[in-house]
């Protein structure tokens, strides 16, 4: 009986060998993700997951950034980030508040930052958009506004300028965050 046990375990490690090394990156990482959490997706899947992000209008952190953030092009991960983990060094409704100071006194303060969630506009690492935009400056308010509701105002009426022109993008003193 024991020796059929070991046929199995044997049969089975060799058929997860042909799995690993005879098939093609998207089913080795289909079986290997079966059986184990975090294995990295094949680079092929990365792109095509990458292209429908794109695709669906979301901004796709590039690879090269013109703009980074501080502590992570200074390599100094562990300001955010526990050492050796992904894990963060504090929730992340206060973690940018660590360095970052706003004096929450407006009476008008952005959802996002009143929430404490920074990364709804501002990538933590990189971007290739200044301030750490997760999309160009000129767009990147319609991610979360209606477009055509704001047309409709009066005073956007044959208006191409950027939102934060006349919108402040954290708090303001004046209604709708005029500045």
């Amino acid at each position: 009986m024991h020796s059929k046990k070991a046929w199995i375990i044997l049969f089975t490690l060799c058929m997860c060998a042909v799995f690993l090394y005879g098939c093609e990156a998207t089913t080795r990482y289909r079986v290997l993700s079966f059986f184990f959490d975090g294995v990295p997706k094949p680079e092929a899947e990365k792109a095509a997951e990458g292209q429908k992000a794109a695709d669906k209008g979301i901004a796709v952190r590039k690879a090269k950034t013109s703009y980074g953030h501080g502590p992570y092009e200074a390599k100094m991960c562990e300001a955010c980030h526990l050492r050796g983990t992904n894990a963060l060094v504090a929730p992340i409704q206060e973690l940018c508040f660590r360095c970052h100071e706003f004096r929450m006194d407006k009476k008008f303060v952005h959802g996002p930052l009143i929430s404490g969630d920074c990364r709804v506009c501002h990538d933590p690492h990189g971007s290739r958009y200044q301030f750490l935009l997760v999309s160009e400056a000129k767009t990147f308010c319609f991610y979360c506004h209606d477009e055509k509701d704001i047309a409709k105002n009066q005073a956007h009426k044959g208006s191409d300028m950027n939102c934060t022109s006349c919108h402040n993008a954290h708090m303001s003193d004046k209604k709708y965050l005029l500045k």
